[in-house]
């Protein structure tokens, strides 16, 4: 198959969005924004993605006054939870624990790698297929298991393609978003192969390619040894793990293999089992349009004595990482509400513009500008201060929030934190990471002139005379401004110039 002219011209194709890709991510955010802006093909993909999933939340929301009385709901469900977080969490362990499930506490990204495999290795598990979830992608939970020889299997449709095509998602809910039929033909015919070895056949019908793909992963959940799980919800009352999904392969990741193991940040509890039903009514809706997701999994314990169904063992990962931090800061505390809908991405004029690689982050858009900067494994503010940039503040994301988190608040808290003088924002730890790191001498300087100069009447008359008279003097290039704007160009007159000109009489000043 490997001569055949068309395999081989797909395959180099596949190869170089393959490099376009990693040399996409190796860039510099401006730059990553720009080549997304430049891509035709990935511009039409979101644009489409995002008129498409708005118009499907809208359907199944027809009633604005039910809507937000169904989001006052949802935002004091999580808020009630957020503030008994430590007492809730002791509570999920004890229920937990009594239902026979192994929970496992990690600070770090890189003990949550290390506490999952020390557990596939005591089971001497080699091979181990996942279903999806964003903590998993955090931590980079597959290159983990990878570099220890352990091949760790997305089952979820669309990241078996981002993972076939060496990517990452590019949206929190449908991960291969970025991608058209064609692109996904090229990538199955030449990176899958059939459980009998061989190249799964070129098609651009939707049916055959879900149905190839099915083929495959059937016969990797029937061998694996272990299976990984992301968390929607967990609730501390009855211990248990809930998981919604669509596509049946979280129901199968969970039960047929011998060991279930799921991973979840900590903010995921939730206090009681009548939690559950406001959020399940806007996580599904506000995320696919969905009135529910088409498999709701509660998951309570292993298998037990008479079932004929389940794994032998079940363990949860509770991961921190930053979120201790996010918990204990007086103004971002409120990041800790997501339940990971992706509405604010799909409601987001700039991300529908640029995708969600060129935010180079496992959350892009508006709530990944919001997590990213205060995750413990994500840099802080030193490596991702443009990233809170790339937002208009038009407020869409805030709007279209199921839980009500002030996203575009969140976000001009944290412009200020990247740009504090002496990084003295926060009290101990809760500051956020390279707080201040932003700020630069002569960016500051010119600000501080700006507000003296508005705070003095002579100052400002002065200032606003010289523009007017030296207006012909404009430079053609401002640095950043002018690289997407057109040169401003003061008027002729000034305002008050105009007004004594109307007849106004100058007013004192106060």
């Amino acid at each position: 198959m490997s001569n055949n002219p068309q395999f081989i011209e797909l395959k180099s194709v596949v190869d170089q969005e393959e490099h376009d890709f990693a040399d996409m991510q190796q860039r510099h955010f401006k730059v990553r924004a720009q080549m997304a802006l430049e891509n035709d093909t990935l511009r039409k993909s979101f644009r489409g993605a995002s008129d498409f999933l708005m118009g499907k939340r809208k359907a199944v929301f027809p009633d604005s006054d039910e809507l937000e009385a169904l989001r006052d709901r949802g935002e004091a469900a999580r808020q009630r939870s957020l503030s008994k977080l430590p007492e809730l969490l002791e509570q999920l362990e004890r229920s937990l624990t009594a239902n026979g499930v192994h929970v496992h506490w990690a600070e770090t990204a890189e003990q949550a790698n290390d506490v999952i495999h020390k557990i596939l290795e005591r089971r001497n598990a080699r091979t181990v297929v996942k279903g999806k979830s964003m903590v998993s992608e955090e931590i980079e939970l597959n290159h983990y298991l990878e570099q220890h020889g352990i091949e760790c299997l997305e089952s979820d449709m669309g990241e078996y393609l981002v993972q076939l095509g060496k990517e990452t998602p590019s949206h929190i809910i449908m991960p291969a978003i970025h991608k058209n039929k064609e692109q996904i033909a090229r990538l199955m015919h030449t990176r899958a192969t059939t459980p009998d070895g061989e190249a799964v056949p070129y098609t651009e019908d939707v049916d055959d390619l879900i149905g190839n793909a099915r083929a495959i992963l059937r016969e990797k959940f029937r061998t694996a040894d272990a299976g990984i799980s992301g968390v929607n919800m967990a609730i501390a009352e009855t211990g248990t793990l809930l998981l919604v999904e669509n596509e049946g392969n979280g129901r199968m990741c969970t039960t047929v293999p011998p060991v279930h193991i799921a991973i979840t940040g900590i903010e995921k509890v939730v206090e009681k089992l009548t939690d559950v039903p406001e959020l399940l009514t806007l996580l599904p809706r506000s995320a696919t349009g969905q009135i529910i997701t088409t498999y709701v999994n509660m998951i309570s314990g292993p298998r037990k004595e008479g079932e004929l169904d389940g794994p032998d063992e079940v363990h949860l990962v509770l991961l921190d990482n930053g979120r201790s931090r996010m918990f204990n800061h007086p103004e971002l505390k409120q990041t800790l509400q997501c339940i990971r809908c992706g509405a604010c991405m799909n409601h987001c004029p700039v991300y529908a513009r640029v995708g969600g690689h060129a935010y180079g982050s496992t959350y892009p858009g508006p709530i990944g500008q919001v997590v990213t900067p205060q995750l413990s494994s994500a840099g802080g503010l030193a490596e991702n201060g443009d990233m809170i940039n790339a937002c208009s503040l038009n407020g869409a994301c805030g709007e279209a929030c199921p839980v009500r988190i002030p996203l575009p608040d969140l976000i001009r808290n944290l412009r200020a934190e990247a740009v504090k003088p002496h990084r003295n924002v926060g009290v101990g730890d809760e500051r956020v990471p390279g707080a201040g790191t932003q700020r630069h001498l002569t960016e500051a300087l010119i600000w501080k002139g700006w507000s003296t100069v508005h705070k003095v009447p002579f100052l400002y008359r002065f200032s606003t005379n010289a523009l007017a008279m030296g207006r012909g003097l404009m430079p053609s290039k401002i640095g950043p401004w002018t690289e997407t704007r057109s040169t401003p160009k003061p008027a002729a007159k000034n305002l008050h110039q105009l007004a004594r000109a109307a007849g106004i009489p100058d007013q004192p000043d106060d």
